[in-house]
């Protein structure tokens, strides 16, 4: 089928008090493993493309269109997305091969800047009818340099919100980017307080940290859209590890890729099944 927005899961998931689950995509193979995951949950699925997995591919392109090709083929309903975008020409490529959402990410810049920022992007978005997702101040943890107790204000949230006409905002609540271990706490009583007060789905980031409890609730609460990776990417590892270690002499990638994205699959399918909404 088509690919499908990223704006009618978020909102379908908004309306039901369900989780719109977004995961990263690294390569091919994590890019087959959760489209495959969303099949056997029945779920839809926003699949993310970041800044960084660009850097590695070497161009959005290739890693782009295949992704886009794989989502077109699924019968759930899958959206493309590029997450934590901090350069503009590339907002504005992706834009153009035919993506429909971004997160624009000016959070490293001061309150001010980053709002011009968000806003003069979203503006050129919204012209190309392009879902825009920002973020205000980093969520804890990001490049090491923000601790795991931020939060964000709900009035400046609200400020912000207004000011840039974002589409849903990346809010810091307890999660921290890149956690190996799934034990954060999060802020409850702050997502309700979001909740009511925004006008916006709330996104959270680091969600790899939050174990399934705390993303149960961190969703009746109010958050919207769950963004996990590191999680993923750990499984898929921790199984080519393990049949390295018990194959030592095998040389050819794709027995031991084959079993990782089996693997980031069965979990990625459990995950879909904790937080979203089956499609209709």
């Amino acid at each position: 089928m088509p690919l499908v927005s990223t704006a009618s899961i978020v909102d379908a998931a908004r309306a039901s008090g369900a989780g719109a689950p977004a995961f990263n995509v690294l390569h091919l193979e994590t890019a087959e493993a959760l489209v495959a995951a969303s099949e056997r949950a029945g779920v839809p699925l926003i699949l993310q493309i970041s800044e960084n997995c660009v850097r590695y591919h070497g161009s959005l392109l290739p890693v782009l269109r295949a992704t886009q090709a794989l989502a077109e083929e699924s019968r759930t309903g899958i959206s493309v997305h590029l997450d934590h975008v901090t350069d503009a020409a590339l907002v504005r490529e992706g834009v153009e091969a035919g993506v429909r959402s971004v997160m624009v990410d000016a959070s490293a810049l001061p309150y001010e800047e980053n709002v011009a920022a968000t806003a003069e992007l979203t503006a050129w978005c919204h012209d190309r009818q392009v879902y825009v997702e920002a973020e205000l101040g980093e969520v804890g943890g990001k490049d090491g340099v923000h601790a795991p107790g931020a939060r964000t204000d709900p009035e400046e949230a609200l400020a912000f919100v207004g000011a840039t006409e974002v589409d849903a905002l990346a809010v810091a609540v307890g999660s921290s980017h890149a956690m190996r271990e799934r034990t954060a706490v999060l802020d409850k009583e702050l997502i309700r307080a979001l909740r009511g007060l925004l006008p916006v789905p709330l996104v959270l980031h680091g969600s790899s940290g939050v174990p399934d409890e705390e993303l149960r609730a961190a969703v009746a609460a109010g958050m919207t859209k769950i963004n996990i990776s590191t999680h993923l990417v750990s499984v898929f590892t921790g199984e080519v590890r393990r049949v390295l270690r018990e194959q030592p002499e095998l040389v050819d990638s794709r027995k031991y890729a084959a079993p990782a994205r089996e693997a980031v699959s069965r979990e990625a399918e459990r995950l879909l099944g904790e937080l979203g909404v089956p499609a209709r």
